[in-house]
């Protein structure tokens, strides 16, 4: 079965008042197919959020033309010809932009996404608050060298005691937790229940809030030694920020979305203690993703010349972390060949440099500074990680060379 015959009004989705049991979405299948089809475009409707306010400016300019991309192909990972239509088909695409400068390239929407609906970027957030953590590291209101547990006492006894910021920032904790999304017992099944994604099962046990479940982990091996992807270190990174800070990172973003020109608001996802879920709860538009994209493509600047984010944040994060480490985790490695992790973004140092942002069910955020090229990919997947992942990073990369200055 392909995405077209999974189009939310095909399966008459959230259609009636109210909609019959077997086409209802809820708090309870979501994030399962095919209800996440209309799950991640209106998680505003299932879930409590924090807004992340737009203001009440003009938006920021993109340009809009014809599109460029009506008969591109690129190489996949099998080394065969594909057809773009065609792939973002069936990798349940449902939007799709190509941004060069302030000019669109190309512009799609799909399972009835519009320009004003707010999308879930899921593992895409990490990106975000990544840029922010690098920007307090360069204001010194945070230190790469600080203790977990120094500035957040709450979790001492934990995994996360002893972790600097900087391995926070790098995913390389030693601790015991594992990123299985198909076992109700898992450590990041755990963790949806702690921040409400979901409802824990029947005869599971579920911890009331990120605050009290972050706590709970307990290491495993020794930090700085391997690349360990762990949602929750994002969710600690974001505590030890906001500690250190005294705000909360749903207001540290919005004096950026106040003034990139966006569309809407965006708005993270709030646990049941009324905290941003910080490791996979933002949402926004195609556009406004789009927008946050240029803003780092730019060097922290607008298309008017202002300066949000100083260049040194980019160099930052453009300077990656350890390549080889990356390496030693067989399906990272397979899906990014090449790249390495730093500060919550793959980034790629070969002769196309550039960052990418990634999220399960397929999301993207896609920047090469050089080529002044951004791309957005918002996506319902019916697994978390599937291989059309591997060609849409193809994809990317391709995009990347052939609109190179």
């Amino acid at each position: 079965m392909d995405s077209s015959s999974q189009h939310p009004t095909t399966l008459e989705l959230m259609q009636g008042f109210p909609p019959p049991p077997a086409q209802r979405v809820t708090w309870s299948n979501w994030l399962r197919p095919p209800f996440n089809r209309w799950g991640l475009q209106h998680l505003d409707q299932l879930r409590p959020t924090l807004a992340v306010r737009a203001g009440q400016g003009a938006l920021s300019p993109l340009a809009a033309g014809p599109d460029q991309l009506l008969d591109y192909r690129f190489t996949g990972v099998q080394g065969d010809s594909l057809d773009l239509a065609q792939h973002l088909q069936d990798s349940y695409t449902d939007a799709f932009l190509v941004l060069k400068g302030n000019q669109v390239l190309c512009e799609r929407y799909f399972n009835g996404q519009t320009p004003d609906s707010r999308h879930s970027m899921f593992s895409v957030t990490k990106s975000v608050i990544g840029t922010l953590a690098e920007q307090a590291l360069l204001q010194g209101v945070l230190s790469a060298e600080a203790l977990a547990g120094d500035l957040v006492p709450e979790l001492a006894g934990s995994a996360f005691a002893d972790a600097s910021v900087r391995q926070l920032l790098d995913m390389t904790v030693g601790i015991d937790y594992d990123e299985v999304y198909d076992d109700p017992d898992s450590a990041s099944s755990r963790y949806g229940y702690a921040c409400g994604f979901e409802p824990a099962p029947p005869g599971h046990g579920q911890h009331a809030s990120l605050y009290e479940y972050l706590p709970s982990l307990k290491k495993r091996g020794e930090h700085g030694a391997a690349f360990h992807y762990v949602t929750a270190c994002t969710e600690v990174l974001a505590w030890t920020l906001e500690r250190a800070g005294g705000r909360s990172c749903a207001t540290l973003l919005e004096e950026l979305w106040l003034q990139l020109g966006c569309r809407r608001d965006g708005f993270f996802v709030a646990d049941p203690w009324g905290r941003a879920v910080a490791g996979a709860g933002f949402a926004a538009t195609l556009q406004d993703m789009a927008r946050f994209g240029r803003l780092l493509a730019n060097r922290g600047a607008l298309p008017d010349g202002r300066t949000l984010l100083d260049p040194a944040v980019i160099d930052a994060l453009s300077a990656g972390g350890d390549a080889a480490l990356y390496a030693q985790v067989p399906d990272f490695a397979e899906w990014t060949p090449g790249a390495s992790y730093r500060s919550q973004w793959y980034v790629f140092r070969d002769g196309r440099p550039a960052l990418i942002a990634g999220g399960v069910h397929g999301q993207y955020l896609y920047i090469d500074p050089a080529a002044h090229l951004v791309v957005v990919k918002q996506s319902s997947l019916p697994s978390a990680n599937t291989a059309a992942d591997i060609d849409t990073v193809r994809l990317l990369r391709s995009l990347g060379e052939h609109f190179a200055d």
